[in-house]
């Protein structure tokens, strides 16, 4: 079984690149996207191509902001949106699919920002999201996976000395926040297969940063623990275009 997590950017923006073929090539089971920045129709409509899949999606109450999916080839037992918090769910981050063995959850992770105006609520909702988690877990184990907004290790981001606590993304407190979601037995499966390898999901749309490699890895697959011999496979497509992120996936 193959899952993929896409920061799309823009759903519909991308489906009028190479979002089908590419989605096509690639043939995953469950495809989890985030920042679709479209209603539940708009989704339907931009993936309409992508045959063979259900289409569930959560938007914000915002126009053309955030928004989370999951398109899935096998019917889920049960789609829910959103974790329970009134403040974090109307911007539409989270979906989660429950299967036999399996809750699959696709988030989209806020972003501190420019100015880190929202690092204290980024904060909030990392100890909110993780507690959804755990609940779930107490059912069967759970695959997380979208943009964390967050590059966890040095070796996660190409400048880490320039960026460590000066810039979104890698400040102490984001790293305090995956911190703790491996700290309570979610396992990041890239790392974990690949110890060493250095690549990256995310670059900036300034300065040529993808064509020179400086980038980020902030896209992840997180697993419980005791899921994680089930993972035999944790890899990133940085030969997909389209948005200002690249998929990300594992197979199982």
């Amino acid at each position: 079984m193959k899952l993929i997590s896409f920061n799309v950017n823009g759903i519909r923006a991308v489906a009028g690149k190479t979002f089908i073929p590419d989605m096509q090539r690639v043939n995953a089971d469950i495809i989890c996207l985030q920042e679709t920045k479209a209603t539940p129709e708009q989704v339907q409509d931009a993936c309409a191509g992508l045959a063979g899949y259900h289409v569930f999606a959560n938007s914000a109450e915002r126009k053309g902001y955030s928004g989370t999916a999951i398109l899935t080839k096998s019917q889920p037992l049960n789609v829910s949106y959103g974790i329970g918090v009134d403040e974090h769910d109307s911007e539409g981050r989270v979906v989660c699919a429950e299967y036999e063995s399996f809750f699959v959850i696709s988030v989209y992770v806020p972003n501190s920002g420019s100015e880190l105006l929202r690092l204290a609520y980024r904060q909030k909702w990392d100890a909110d999201f993780l507690t959804y988690l755990k609940k779930l877990e107490l059912k069967k184990p759970v695959i997380v996976c979208g943009d964390f907004n967050v590059a966890h290790q040095a070796i996660d981001l190409a400048r880490p000395k320039e960026n460590y606590n000066k810039a979104a993304g890698y400040m102490q407190e984001e790293i305090d926040g995956m911190n703790q979601f491996v700290q309570y037995g979610l396992v990041d499966t890239f790392r974990s297969l690949n110890p060493e390898q250095v690549k990256y999901s995310w670059w900036s749309y300034r300065a040529g940063a993808r064509e020179k490699n400086v980038g980020w890895r902030i896209d992840y697959f997180l697993v419980s623990a005791h899921f994680l011999p089930q993972v035999k496979e944790s890899f990133i497509l940085n030969d997909v275009f389209g948005s200002d992120h690249c998929p990300v996936g594992i197979q199982l």
